[in-house]
């Protein structure tokens, strides 16, 4: 199911100064909620290029990778990957909704990857890869679904959106060496065939509001 990242991460491992028994998988932590700040959570495929785009954005202060949607406590990236333990690679936005809207997440969210797809986005398939949009709140459920009549009238998308839209349980935070992955291996083959070209695709629908409009890479 994810033949090409696993492979994608033994060439880095090969490359790397870093032996692989070195790689930190303890589980990142999760950063405190500050005043006035809000929290969202989203599943679109590989966590890798959902964590970099959604960093891009004007009023997101941070954005950890990890793991929703299932029924496994603490699993870990091999575990999800058999597609046994119910979750998805999610990752969860802290951002202050002074600055970004829900709404404008919810627009990035559905641009950054294809929520028309079935367990799939690219050449990875799986149910650890399916399209979620999780909230917290009633209003949250009302926003999701709204986007997602947006996104079928615009006829963005030949097919219609295939996202789940489901609470929030829990988010587990992925392995410390997911976090921050495509700017620490912006050169890897699989960061610039598949997450280069999600990111831009975000970038270019949410012009006026990325922290650095001029820029084209990480």
């Amino acid at each position: 199911m994810r033949t090409i990242k696993m492979a994608a991460l033994c060439l880095v491992l090969l490359v790397s100064c870093t032996p692989a028994q070195t790689q930190d998988t303890s589980p990142a932590k999760l950063p405190v909620l500050k005043s006035g700040e809000a929290v969202a959570t989203f599943a679109g495929g590989c966590f890798w290029a959902q964590e970099e785009g959604f960093d891009q954005l004007k009023g997101v202060r941070e954005v950890i990778s990890g793991y929703a949607g299932g029924n496994v406590k603490n699993p870990t990236y091999e575990q999800v990957g058999t597609d046994e333990t119910g979750h998805a690679e999610s990752v969860q936005v802290y951002y202050d909704p002074n600055v970004i809207s829900y709404s404008d997440l919810l627009d990035a969210f559905f641009a950054g990857h294809d929520p028309t797809t079935l367990n799939r986005q690219g050449p990875d398939a799986g149910r650890d890869y399916r399209s979620i949009a999780f909230y917290r709140t009633p209003t949250e459920k009302e926003a999701i679904e709204a986007a997602i009549q947006r996104t079928n009238a615009s006829k963005h998308y030949k097919n219609p959106v295939v996202t789940e839209v489901l609470p929030l349980t829990v988010f587990y935070p992925a392995e410390n060496y997911h976090q921050n992955y495509c700017k620490l291996h912006p050169n890897q083959p699989y960061i610039q065939s598949v997450s280069l070209p999600k990111i831009e695709k975000l970038r270019k629908a949410m012009k006026g509001k990325l922290k650095n409009e001029g820029k084209t890479n990480f």
